[in-house]
């Protein structure tokens, strides 16, 4: 996510909101893509989304100075572009790939471990996968994203109360299919 292929900016504000954007979507990459992943359904997806939105960013960079939270509005224009990117995958009848292909094991953990962890993330990655959307939204940007509540609240134009409450009932699905 690079940007110095990128015309030189004119003027030192426009110049540091640049380097802010850079250094804020470097920081937040891991998150933003995990995010994305369980949002569209694989990995190809996810990153052609990363690509995406950090593109819409650099496009409006002259409005991060005026942004309170970088990271929530990164992960507002993220999340807007994930979930179009899913209707168009939709339309496209596109099939996620399989589960077994999207697990990466440790190597510093022995076979039984691995198996074990591998299978406890399925179950977890399926469950998540069978949250509503609006639930499941909620519960990324808390988990992956690393947002506080209020933080969802604005990313997402909704009401606090609406944020946790759509938490807490992920969260008790999750307790639900998991126990």
């Amino acid at each position: 996510m690079n940007a110095t292929n990128v015309a030189p900016l004119a003027g030192s504000e426009e110049g540091a909101a640049a380097a802010s954007l850079e250094e804020a979507f470097a920081r937040h990459q891991s998150e933003l893509l995990g995010t994305l992943f369980y949002l569209v359904g694989n990995r190809e997806d996810a990153r052609d989304a990363l690509q995406e939105a950090f593109v819409k960013c650099w496009r409006h960079r002259s409005q991060a100075p005026e942004v309170r939270n970088l990271k929530a509005w990164i992960f507002r224009i993220a999340l807007n572009t994930g979930r179009d990117l899913r209707k168009a995958a939709w339309r496209r009848r596109r099939q996620p790939m399989p589960q077994e292909e999207t697990i990466l094991a440790s190597r510093e953990e022995g076979p039984p471990d691995a198996a074990d962890r591998r299978e406890q993330q399925a179950r977890i990655q399926a469950v998540v996968q069978e949250l509503r959307e609006e639930e499941r939204e909620v519960f990324l940007l808390r988990q992956n994203g690393d947002l506080t509540y209020e933080e969802i609240a604005e990313a997402l134009d909704l009401p606090t109360g609406t944020v946790k409450t759509r938490m807490r009932m992920a969260v008790a699905r999750l307790r639900e299919a998991l126990a």
